[in-house]
């Protein structure tokens, strides 16, 4: 017998009851709320050749862009390999081998085939989008859902598309369409994490700072569930509405009781904690003890290799710590290995002229800061992120230009900020101390 998923594509391997636990975990994937792995788990005990099960699984591992889960998932590679796989299954392990390999960019372009394929695969097109966003390719985080939405018309799952392309949409800055399309997702399934955070990104971007509060704020049952996946990366766009308000005090509660307020050590809350923490301090916050926690956590994830972008967040961990050697560490490990490898080339023409920005400017050194941050601010395609974490590298560029007295610069990039957030209140504070005038 034939068993499809509820998209109406065919599981090779599954029995019935391991296609409902299929669902389940891609349901919960979607979602980002509720454990998808321990689905998955069940299906490949219900039907252990059940190839399907255990790409979701590898690809939920391979996302996480930590060195011991890259390790499991290239194990669950390897057991790929051994099993009787069907068309689908097999070119979705044809781009795992790449992502295993921490090839994204060519990860990304075996996806990218794949869904032209499969378009209504949701395993493919979730692991594409993640894939998009790891690279920070803000136009194929839009395009290879509208490729693929067509083929959805009365398909179950459709809203997790609309999430998706909400963020690809504002990734590319059309903020009303993205709003737009969020707010459908939402209206379909309220508890779609990733559709909500969409939104949450478009009100940033735009500097709806109020508006972005109480979007978060009144949506925090949907959002805020224990096991869900991006609940301290919500409570970390709370805390950037906060700052953007003025409420430095109220972010810095946030960061205290929400985004460490477990002992989390998942890489993504990490950044988070990094980016929030620098930005506190950039505005004068005192960071105090925190970092020092926050540097001790990083060490498990930070090796150089596995993800740059991860890598000069610990960097900005380390040298709030006062453990400068452990940043330039990450540097030295990227020229220690293979030049052709995609994340030793992101880490030496990225990464470090990032590192070395952010050690200038720790040592008080604002002038010699501003070069490598120029150089590395433009880093779409070549890094990773949201337009709205790599904000911090334009926060700590315009303190260094502001503070090594180099107005020019500092004028140049105030306007470039004012042009899309006239209202927001760190811009306008920004342009008074580079000596603009504002309304």
């Amino acid at each position: 017998m034939t068993i499809f998923d509820r998209q109406g594509v065919e599981l090779t391997g599954a029995s019935l009851r391991a296609a409902e636990l299929f669902d389940l975990g891609c349901s919960r994937f979607a979602r980002f709320c509720g454990d998808p792995l321990e689905p998955f788990r069940e299906a490949l005990v219900e039907a252990p050749e059940f190839g399907m099960a255990l790409v979701a699984k590898a690809w939920i591992y391979v996302m996480s862009t930590e060195p011991q889960a890259t390790a499991a998932a290239r194990r669950m590679v390897d057991d790929l390999d051994e099993m009787s796989l069907g068309p689908r299954e097999t070119s979705h392990l044809q781009a795992l081998k790449l992502a295993a390999g921490t090839e994204w960019t060519a990860a990304a372009r075996a996806l990218d085939l794949h869904g032209a394929e499969y378009p209504c695969d949701l395993i493919g097109l979730m692991a594409g989008h993640q894939v998009d966003f790891l690279t920070a390719n803000a136009r194929n985080l839009r395009d290879r859902i509208a490729r693929a939405l067509p083929a959805w018309e009365g398909v179950a799952g459709k809203s997790h598309l609309l999430g998706m392309l909400a963020f690809g949409l504002e990734e590319m800055g059309d903020y009303r369409r993205a709003e737009a399309a969020g707010m459908k997702a939402l209206e379909a399934d309220p508890d779609d994490s990733w559709a909500h955070h969409a939104v949450a990104h478009v009100l940033e971007m735009q500097g709806r700072a109020a508006e972005g509060r109480d979007f978060i704020l009144r949506r925090r049952a949907h959002w805020a569930q224990p096991e869900n996946f991006l609940k301290v990366h919500n409570w970390w766009h709370l805390a950037l509405c906060h700052l953007e308000l003025g409420e430095l005090d109220t972010a810095l509660a946030l960061y205290d009781d929400e985004v460490r307020g477990e002992p989390t050590t998942v890489a993504q809350n990490l950044v988070d904690a990094s980016a929030l923490l620098w930005r506190i301090q950039l505005l004068g916050g005192d960071p105090g003890e925190r970092w020092d926690e926050l540097a001790d956590t990083w060490t498990q994830h930070a090796d150089g290799k596995c993800y740059p972008f991860n890598d000069v967040h610990a960097a900005l961990a380390y040298i709030g710590a006062g453990r400068r050697s452990d940043a330039t560490d990450l540097v030295k490990i990227a020229h220690e290995g293979s030049p052709d490898h995609e994340m030793n080339r992101w880490m030496r023409e990225t990464g470090e002229p990032l590192i070395d920005g952010f050690l200038h400017f720790d040592r008080g050194e604002f002038p010699a800061a501003i070069e490598p941050l120029m150089r590395a601010r433009q880093i779409a395609n070549s890094f990773g992120g949201s337009h709205a974490q790599r904000d911090v590298i334009d926060w700590t560029l315009i303190e260094a230009a502001i503070r090594g007295k180099n107005l020019p610069i500092a004028r140049a990039l105030v306007q470039e900020r004012l042009a899309l957030r006239p209202d927001s209140r760190v811009n306008i504070a920004f342009a008074r101390r580079a000596g603009l005038r504002t309304h």
